[in-house]
């Protein structure tokens, strides 16, 4: 379990709460996760974060992808465990990001993991590939493409993994027709 706002640095207060207690926004993360290697390591990079059910998920931008990845590995954090994503259509507005792409990275030392979200606009998604830093990626990053089109630069082989190569579109995404395109 990863170290919160009840371990012994903290004051009884928090212990008596921590349990239940979630904190929202980068700041309040920053402070109740002083000392933290993900979130230190991470700090630089954060555009927001959570402690939410005890889980620690910490958002950056998608050009910091990749950094934020090599960070949390020299942070101990050494297996990628999975990669998914998340359609958020329809959007408030046609600028506000369409997709989340959420990578679970596990370090087995400290025995936690963390969460790392990014998010993508939906007109031609892409983010760096993780598969030189983390082999593992590589099926989990074709199966994103494949199932909601969101290209990984640098990618050794992204072509699709479940779906036949001539199929049309990505049945994942919110728009696809329920009944396929016909």
């Amino acid at each position: 379990m990863a170290d919160h706002p009840s371990s012994p640095s903290t004051s009884s207060s928090a212990k008596a709460t921590a349990h239940t207690a979630s904190i929202f926004g980068k700041q309040a993360v920053l402070e109740a996760f002083a000392g933290h290697p993900a979130v230190s390591s991470l700090e630089h990079l954060l555009i927001d974060a959570k402690w939410d059910r005890q889980e620690l998920t910490l958002s950056v931008a998608p050009q910091a992808i990749l950094d934020a990845a090599r960070a949390l590995k020299a942070a101990g954090y050494n297996f990628l465990e999975d990669v998914t994503a998340v359609d958020w259509y329809p959007t408030d507005t046609p600028s506000a990001p369409r997709f989340q792409v959420n990578y679970s990275i596990l370090s087995h030392s400290r025995k936690e993991r963390v969460r790392i979200i990014t998010r993508v606009l939906g007109d031609n998604p892409r983010l760096d590939s993780m598969t030189a830093l983390w082999p593992a990626a590589n099926f989990y990053e074709r199966e994103v493409f494949d199932l909601f089109g969101i290209h990984f630069a640098g990618h050794p082989h992204l072509t699709r993994i479940m779906l036949p190569d001539d199929w049309n579109g990505h049945p994942l995404r919110k728009d696809y027709p329920v009944e396929g395109y016909r």
